[in-house]
This record gives structure tokens, C-alpha cells and sequence, in this order.
């Protein structure tokens, strides 16, 4: 990150574990926010508990709340019905947002709440022990699950289109440029918008599953970023055949 955006927008050093992924998707977020024009004192940041849920509070240069686990989403519909003149963005975990809060997910898509929504989703409980999350790839190894998740996860894009969202994206950190141009696209939304932003977590999801899925080990960080390009292909070009197994990647807009 520059040093201009990180002294304009930041106000200490981050507590990210090396190689995770919500630090680049914090650089993403601030270049957007430069790119939008987007006023800090206009707008609330609203976060749950999690790693995710650090990249606003205490960090961010703004008004932020953070609050209890998974009711994120439910805050930030409260502010934006009290002050709907303010910009409303809830950044928070697959955990938070997903998992305990999937529920407040899926009615304020329904109800076309117009706040933004950035599921930061490493596939684990990153900061409360690497418990299986309702997005962990079946198979995988976490805390809760030794021998496997044996549940299918949730296709958090199909989610959210399928609640009636408008706008529904999904980029991985893995690909910076990208998901700097859809978080871009996001904020200047007037509607509900929700972003899966495939994150990384060396920590706690990369060692456990590091012999499953191949992560090397004395380049852990790098072999997840180049699973991350791998595990992802772009809807528009994607054929019936290219995505199998794979998470679409790209925007959908469902209404005018």
C-alpha cells in the first residue's frame, strides 16, 4: 500500500498474519475508494468479530461499529433506515457474514437494503480457531472437522443472486486489478450490493489443508495464490466445461 493512501485513510499499522489476504483486499478497497471519490465522514464502516472484520475497526480514518457475531448486516440496515443519507458498508468474514449471520445476508438482499456488503471469504473461522465455516470446501480439513468437512458449502453468488440482489460479484485477491474495478463498481451501486471476495488464510486454512491440496510447503503463500487462480474462472468466457469444479468469477447484475 502507498504511503498517501495509508495516511489518509489508516490510522495504525495492520495485525494481518504475513501472506493473508484481507491486506490486499484493504489496498483494493482504499485505491477504489480513491478511484469513487468516496468521502470518509459520509460514510459508516459496520463489521462483526473476525479477521475480516479488522479491515474497517480500528483502522479506517471513519465512523465505524463493530459489532456482535454475525449481525453485522442487521447494524448496518438499522443505520441506513436512521441516517439514509449516509454511504453504509459492512466488511466482515465468510463467519460473520455467512455463516451465523446468513441470515440477516439473504433478507437484506431480499429487501434491496442499499448498503454494500464485502464477504471476505477464506473458507475458515480465521481468528477464532480455523472452524469450519458454511463456505469450507467439502473435504477440507479444519479445527471442527479432522477427518473432512463433510457438508457441501454454500455458493455464497447463487446465495445472494437467488435472495433478489442486484448486484452480485465475486473476485479473488489473486487478482488485484480486478477486484479493485468491482469494488469500484460496488460503491457507486444506489442499491443492495455484495461482493464474495476470495481471501486467503496461510494460517489456519493453508497448513491444514496444505497436504490435501498440494501448498508447498516452503512457499505456502505463493502455491495459495496460484490455487486461487486456478480454483477461479471468468463467468464470460467460462464454458459449461471450464467450470466445472471452479467459482465463476465476475458481476451480475440482475435489475436496472
Amino acid at each position: 500500500m502507498s504511503e498517501m493512501l495509508a495516511e489518509k485513510y489508516l490510522r495504525q499499522s495492520t495485525p494481518f498474519c504475513a501472506g493473508c489476504g484481507h491486506g490486499i483486499f484493504m489496498n483494493a478497497f482504499l485505491h477504489a475508494v480513491e478511484e469513487v471519490g468516496l468521502n470518509f465522514r459520509d460514510a459508516v464502516f459496520v463489521s462483526g468479530i473476525g479477521c475480516g472484520a479488522w479491515v474497517p475497526s480500528p483502522h479506517f480514518r471513519a465512523d465505524t461499529l463493530h459489532v456482535t457475531h454475525g449481525r453485522a448486516i442487521a447494524f448496518a440496515t438499522g443505520v441506513k433506515l436512521t441516517r439514509p443519507e449516509l454511504d453504509v458498508i459492512v466488511i466482515s468474514g465468510d463467519g460473520d457474514i455467512a455463516t451465523i449471520g446468513g441470515n440477516h445476508l439473504i433478507h437484506a438482499a431480499r429487501r434491496n437494503v442499499p448498503i454494500k456488503v464485502f464477504c471476505l471469504n477464506n473458507f475458515v473461522y480465521g481468528m477464532t480457531g480455523g472452524q469450519v465455516s458454511a463456505t469450507t470446501p467439502q473435504g477440507d480439513i479444519t479445527s471442527t472437522t479432522r477427518r473432512g468437512n463433510p457438508e457441501p458449502p454454500f455458493d455464497l453468488v447463487e446465495l445472494v443472486r437467488g435472495a433478489g440482489a442486484p448486484y452480485v460479484a465475486r473476485f479473488p485477491v489473486a487478482a488485484p486489478r480486478k477486484l479493485i474495478k468491482g469494488i469500484t463498481n460496488a460503491l457507486r451501486f444506489d442499491q443492495f450490493a455484495f461482493m464474495d471476495v476470495l481471501s486467503l488464510c496461510p494460517t489456519q486454512y493453508g497448513r491444514a489443508n496444505r497436504e490435501r491440496r498440494g501448498f508447498d510447503g516452503p512457499s505456502l503463500i505463493w502455491s495459495m495464490l496460484e490455487w486461487q487462480k486456478e480454483l477461479c474462472v471468468d463467468r464470460q468466457k467460462a464454458t459449461s466445461e471450464d467450470a466445472k469444479g471452479k467459482m465463476l468469477t465476475g458481476e451480475w447484475y440482475e435489475k436496472s
